[in-house]
């Protein structure tokens, strides 16, 4: 990620002074670069804007009235950790760069500043969350298939799971898993590099098919896959396990065995993978019995 390929309008940043006189100006100044801007003449109006809007920067004075900087700062690192906070003051002597950084901050900036250095000061911010965000991104990810991989799958689903059991209602969480029959034997044909396209492949058949933003796929390991169902009851989980086997089938030549389970409240992360994990074998089980696998 490079200054060059930064663009300033995918950012909104959200200036809080409690002077007038600052926060107007700044917010043309920021509009000029070509950012998006909003002001708050104080840390609570702040944080009710932050509230209710997909603000990326915060870009505040230090001493206000009712709650400083440094507080405002914290909240906001706190409740939206996804936010990149920049303190500006004039009172050197009255904050440390050390305090503010601990409380939360990107980066500080002293009044008077140039526009340019305000520029430089949200640029070197936004590239170095960028490259946060990626690296957390490849460390979760299958480098191979782009699915997300077996680490960020336990905690995904230990996730889901505390969430379902907040749900007053009855949770509707399903957890497909699936393997691919015969792959060995496929591997020792084709070879390996046949092998890895074929993984990928599938990778791409079940981001495909799950539905965007609300399920998720995962290489478990091997060829060996996971989906996690969000809000799903037994008629979804039926309806994707069909489009995922079907599109296998299809698309590579191959098929898929796979087990389905429905998550009951007191299960453990292992204990609903083991349910799941226990109707793909008894699957394995008939098809091997049926003579269509070997």
């Amino acid at each position: 990620m490079g200054a060059e390929d930064i663009n300033y309008n995918d950012e909104l940043i959200l200036v809080i002074d409690d002077e007038e006189s600052v926060r107007e100006p700044l917010v043309e100044m920021l509009k000029h670069l070509g950012f998006r801007a909003d002001a708050a003449g104080n840390g609570k109006e702040g944080l009710e804007k932050i509230k209710n809007g997909p603000y990326t920067f915060l870009l505040t004075d230090m001493s206000m009235p009712e709650m400083d900087g440094l507080k405002l700062i914290g909240h906001v690192k706190n409740d939206y950790p996804h936010i990149c906070s920049i303190a500006m003051t004039g009172y050197t002597k009255e904050y440390k760069y050390i305090d503010v950084v601990n409380a939360g901050a990107t980066d500080f900036i002293n009044k008077p500043f140039s526009l340019e250095e305000l520029e430089a000061k949200v640029k070197r911010a936004i590239i170095e969350r960028d490259i946060r965000q990626e690296l957390s991104r490849l460390s979760i990810t299958d480098s191979l298939t782009g699915l997300f991989n077996q680490r960020h799958f336990y905690g995904r689903l230990k996730d889901e799971i505390k969430r379902s059991g907040r749900q007053k209602r009855k949770p509707q969480l399903g957890l497909i898993l699936l393997d691919l029959d015969n792959f060995k034997n496929f591997n020792d044909t084709y070879g390996h590099l046949a092998g890895d396209d074929l993984l990928q492949k599938v990778g791409n058949i079940i981001n495909a098919s799950i539905r965007e933003g609300v399920d998720s796929g995962y290489r478990y390991g091997g060829d060996e896959f996971a989906i996690i169902l969000i809000d799903a009851d037994t008629d979804v989980g039926r309806a994707i396990r069909k489009r995922v086997e079907k599109a296998i089938e299809k698309e590579c030549g191959i098929s898929a065995s796979m087990g389905y389970a429905n998550f009951e409240q007191g299960m453990s992360a292992e204990d609903f993978v083991g349910k799941a994990d226990e109707y793909l074998f008894k699957f394995k089980g008939e098809k091997k019995s049926q003579g269509l696998q070997s």
